[in-house]
């Protein structure tokens, strides 16, 4: 039986791997084995990094939320458990905007969550 040889599907993954290199610097874009090592690393990390991404931006929207409940004489806490005693249904990405575009709506919502309702 003859020797199986796997020269088309290497040089596939070979140029797939290659072409994923683009932008590398030095050996790490020509040469087959190191880049292979840079692009796993870099696919592992951009994986990582796309479940990171969604808890950096709630991070910064409550950043941005206690910092204008604050300049309305309210903590954040307070400010969101008022918001939910008072059953307003609004995620922290519409609050930080409605903080950053429409500072009179926001000021009103802080005077809503400083009634809490019995």
């Amino acid at each position: 039986m003859p020797k199986a040889k796997s020269s088309v599907a290497r040089k596939k993954r070979h140029k797939k791997v290659l072409s994923m290199a683009k932008g590398f610097r030095g050996g790490r874009r020509r040469l087959f084995k190191s880049a292979n090592e840079t692009v796993m690393r870099a696919l592992a990390f951009s994986y990582r990094d796309r479940r990171r991404r969604k808890g950096d931006f709630r991070r910064l929207w409550i950043l941005r939320i206690g910092a204008a409940a604050r300049s309305h004489g309210m903590k954040y806490s307070e400010f969101i458990s008022g918001l939910e005693k008072n059953d307003v249904a609004l995620n922290r990405k519409v609050l930080s905007q409605i903080a950053i575009f429409d500072p009179a709506a926001f000021e009103k919502l802080t005077q809503f969550a400083a009634t809490v309702k019995a």
